[in-house]
């Protein structure tokens, strides 16, 4: 995103939810985070920006795991919504995080382990209660089905959401009228 400060414009790196939330609208306010690399010839100064505080605090949280970079927290947080992904680290789903680009099953247990804790004492989690055990399954038959499993995810914890007591049956068939 570019955004234009009294005719000057800076260029942000923004994850696809920030985009979702900014898109086709004239006036927006994004919290940005800055980051500053010095290393010689490579100086940078790159600017991320965010649709609103939790997502931004989430980023902070992800680049202080060791072996998580700038991009990659850019990925999972285009993956993930910023509920969504403090419901996986507090839930230590590390299915999900596996299934985004770029995070290994050691990546995804590290960022678990070290950000658990931390998201819970800075309250930037929204509690999402879904019955897990119909996700996981419906989740597993939608990708037995050949769908990717973390829009499938999304989807699934999304029909759990507003109908928690549904079967798996019934959630996998409403997913599948979602996802097309």
């Amino acid at each position: 995103a570019v955004v234009d400060a009294n005719g000057v414009g800076y260029g942000l790196n923004i994850s696809l939810n920030t985009y979702g939330v900014i898109q086709g609208k004239k006036s927006v306010k994004l919290f940005v985070h800055e980051a500053i690399s010095m290393g010689g010839r490579d100086d940078s100064y790159t600017l991320y920006g965010f649709a609103n505080k939790q997502e931004r605090e989430l980023y902070r949280l992800l680049i202080t795991v060791s072996g998580v970079g700038a991009n990659t927290a850019r990925m999972i947080l285009s993956s993930l919504t910023p509920a969504e992904l403090c419901n996986v680290i507090a839930n230590g789903d590390e299915k999900m995080l596996k299934a985004v680009k770029g995070i290994g099953l050691k990546t995804a247990q590290r960022i678990i382990v070290d950000l658990k804790d931390k998201i819970v004492q800075s309250g930037i989690a929204e509690e999402l209660h879904v019955n897990n055990a119909v996700k996981d399954e419906a989740v597993g038959a939608l990708t037995m089905l050949g769908f990717s499993p973390a829009p499938s995810a999304k989807v699934v914890v999304d029909i759990l959401t507003e109908q928690p007591d549904l079967p798996v049956e019934q959630v996998v068939k409403l997913a599948l009228k979602q996802i097309k």
